[in-house]
């Protein structure tokens, strides 16, 4: 069984803000694969998907910085190994929309990932993040993750989160490998955006 975790802010204050997009992913993986959320035996939702192995899909109810709480409980109650866990995090390092999935690494500032990296007592869990841009310069980052994403930016993040979705579902039957091999080319119509990611870990 795999456990996907898609992190965020629960509430309607931070509902369609940057922070939340991983959060985005989980409900359309359930949504595609007919899985509700309900209570799960730690502070999150959980849904369960039956087929292609079993996973448990979740949106931890932590807030962000505690978010390894409900992840490191989940992770123990249904015994699941680390390998087997998937997290799904925005990035502010990567450009709007593009995907980078990595086997293990460090939190790369974020502190979800620093809370569920202290829960688990390892980094050696899949995360897969979801670019969604720097923003205004002079804006104060924590300003701009937690603000409700642009009108001009909607249409690209919904995409990416489309294509974090068939990435989330392949990770179901597939090793992380071919996941990096398939979601981590740059765009074949834009620059090369290789380097854009590169301090995230």
């Amino acid at each position: 069984m795999k456990l996907i975790v898609g992190l965020g802010n629960p509430g309607p204050r931070y509902r369609g803000t940057y922070h939340n997009v991983g959060f985005d992913v989980v409900d359309e993986v359930a949504r595609r694969r007919g899985a509700s959320f309900e209570a799960a035996p730690a502070d999150a939702l959980m849904a369960r998907v039956r087929d292609d192995g079993g996973a448990l899909l979740v949106k931890p109810l932590t807030f962000m910085n505690l978010s390894g709480e409900a992840v490191g409980a989940l992770q123990r109650y249904f015994r699941i190994a680390v390998e087997d866990v998937l997290v799904v995090v925005d990035d502010v390092a990567l450009p709007m929309g593009r995907l980078r999935v990595r086997a293990k690494g460090s939190a790369g500032g974020h502190n979800g990932l620093k809370s569920i990296i202290a829960n688990l007592g390892t980094d050696g869990f899949a995360r897969l993040r979801v670019g969604v841009g720097r923003g205004d310069a002079r804006r104060d980052l924590a300003d701009h993750v937690l603000s409700r994403v642009g009108g001009g930016e909607r249409e690209a993040l919904s995409e990416a989160t489309q294509v974090a979705a068939d990435a989330a579902e392949l990770f179901m039957t597939a090793p992380i490998g071919e996941l990096m091999n398939r979601f981590n080319a740059a765009p074949k119509d834009g620059p090369d955006e290789a380097a854009a990611g590169s301090g995230t870990e």
